[in-house]
């Protein structure tokens, strides 16, 4: 199905059933953002673990290793 039939088919809907649509599509989206969370918390342990990942208080420091 395209998305542009998609979004003619939710048209059709119910109020019920678009609030429920919407809130299946909220609870998805939060769901990837969690899991997008773990993977960079896993890669940033991988990198700490092999040393690549440094940790300063030095804003001098910090905007050295972002011009990178």
């Amino acid at each position: 199905m395209s998305f542009n039939a998609l979004v003619e088919n939710v048209r059709t809907c119910s109020t019920e059933e678009k609030e429920e649509l919407k809130f299946l599509l909220e609870r998805a989206l939060i769901e990837e953002r969690r899991d997008e969370i773990k993977e960079n918390g896993r890669r940033s342990m991988e990198e700490l673990k092999r040393g690549k990942l440094k940790f300063s208080i030095s804003i001098s420091e910090l905007k050295k290793s972002l011009a990178s």
